[in-house]
């Protein structure tokens, strides 16, 4: 294919934040391969001309990155090594009015679903031939599938219906085709994204069609694994379940934020649902799925929440027992519901709070790492480092979760399944070696 354009300018992709805005940018760096660009993503040497940040502005400390980084680019540009700064992404999309001031020297600023103009204003043209098509920059065995944008969801600290918009889902034919294409390349695990899964369909067939969609995709040749991130408690779908315990290539593992084991709070939250309805959905799940991993994130120092809410939610975390947790402090974002109400929980005190749930939560996974002992699991590699090979189980997802090392001595190929009977446990931790 001709470039449209100069055949020298090189350009690199610096991408900030999520999952989704990864997949947002290696569709961009596929429709510019596909113009014949010279493109990179995320070089270390700093050679391009060009620079396209996608930006995250979930909270704080993600605005404080992106803005720090779109400077040093800036930088870059008055000191004669870059020459163009494009940014895009949620925080591009959410402060363009206030950043096209403060930052006059960025060449353009650019929404987060304005992919057409970003390419136009590149020279490069929108290759339709090219939607379901995507060079990855994660390793080629594994990939994210984001099957839809947005969030429909009220909840009161949340930003990304204003930075994404409602919800809409991908056509099913649409994501086979491109875990196909995934799998046709080499891809084995398909990680499911989205601001709610459970949402999938909706809008399309009036009715939640999440486990047909996983259904059509766990029929797709050579992919061993499919795992679900980012569910909502409420009105979850039961259905998945069904298909998670009778689909051999459907990990048994869910990623459920919940937020808050406080009903008060979660009202307060506007979550739709209460710590009673989460518990029962909880036993339920895990009935249905009985060595299901459970993961859940969740927010303390949200305006409104007293000593005795934070001490129902550690009561929750203990009893509950999950797998993995994130625990995080609360981020005030103007413009949400929760903004309306004073923030006035200290600082420390907010970090006091996440700082016991962790503690909290680094004792359950120690010992229920502890019980993995002398046990065999399937195990994908990632990655080799420090004289370790260094994969996952199914119920374990990337970047988040446990590791399991394997000493560089044994066999393995990075990208491709071994057995690994499990030596050695630590809290986040587990060591093993490979069974022939």
């Amino acid at each position: 294919m001709k470039t449209k354009g100069l055949r020298s300018n090189k350009i690199n992709i610096v991408t900030l934040g999520c999952s989704k805005n990864l997949v947002d940018s290696e569709v961009l760096y596929t429709q510019l391969k596909g113009n014949g660009y010279n493109v990179s993503h995320e070089s270390k040497k700093d050679d391009a001309n060009i620079v396209v940040i996608n930006t995250c502005g979930f909270i704080d400390n993600a605005k404080e990155e992106s803005i720090n980084t779109i400077l040093r680019y800036v930088d870059a540009k008055d000191a004669g090594v870059v020459d163009k700064v494009y940014v895009t992404g949620c925080l591009s999309h959410r402060y363009k009015d206030e950043l096209e001031i403060e930052i006059p020297t960025v060449d353009a600023w650019f929404g987060t679903n304005e992919l057409p103009r970003l390419l136009k204003t590149l020279k490069a043209d929108y290759k339709h031939e090219l939607v379901g098509e995507r060079l990855l920059t994660t390793p080629a065995h594994f990939a994210y599938l984001k099957i839809a944008e947005g969030c429909d969801r009220p909840c009161s600290f949340c930003a990304i219906p204003l930075m994404r918009g409602h919800h809409v889902s991908r056509p099913a034919e649409e994501l086979v085709k491109e875990a196909q294409s995934l799998a046709r390349r080499g891809t084995k695990e398909l990680i499911l994204i989205a601001q709610d899964l459970t949402y999938y369909g909706l809008d399309l067939e009036r009715k939640r069609t999440l486990s047909e969609l996983i259904n059509r995709l766990a029929d797709v040749e050579g992919i061993d694994w499919i795992r679900l991130q980012y569910a909502y408690p409420s009105g979850f779908p039961m259905d998945v379940l069904d298909v998670m315990r009778e689909r051999s290539n459907v990990c048994k593992y869910l990623d459920m934020p919940l937020q808050t084991g406080s009903t008060e709070l979660l009202k307060i939250m506007r979550r739709g649902i209460t710590r009673e309805k989460t518990e029962a959905l909880i036993y339920s799940i895990r009935e249905k799925v009985p060595d299901i991993a459970l993961r859940t994130t969740l927010i303390v120092g949200h305006p409104g929440e007293t000593e005795a809410m934070f001490e129902e939610t550690y009561d929750f975390v203990e009893r509950m027992r999950f797998d993995r947790l994130g625990a995080f402090t609360y981020s005030h974002e103007d413009n949400t519901h929760s903004y309306t109400m004073p923030d006035e929980i200290p600082a420390d005190i907010k970090q006091e709070r996440a700082d016991a749930i962790m503690e909290l939560q680094q004792g359950i996974s120690s010992e229920l790492n502890q019980k993995k002992l002398g046990k065999t699991y399937k195990v994908l590699f990632d990655r080799k480092e420090g004289g370790f090979f260094i994969g996952r189980t199914e119920f374990d997802s990337p970047e988040v979760d446990n590791e399991v090392l394997v000493p560089a001595g044994q066999y393995v190929r990075l990208g491709d399944f071994a057995n690994v009977r499990i030596t050695e446990a630590h809290e986040f931790d587990l060591y093993g070696e490979v069974v022939l």
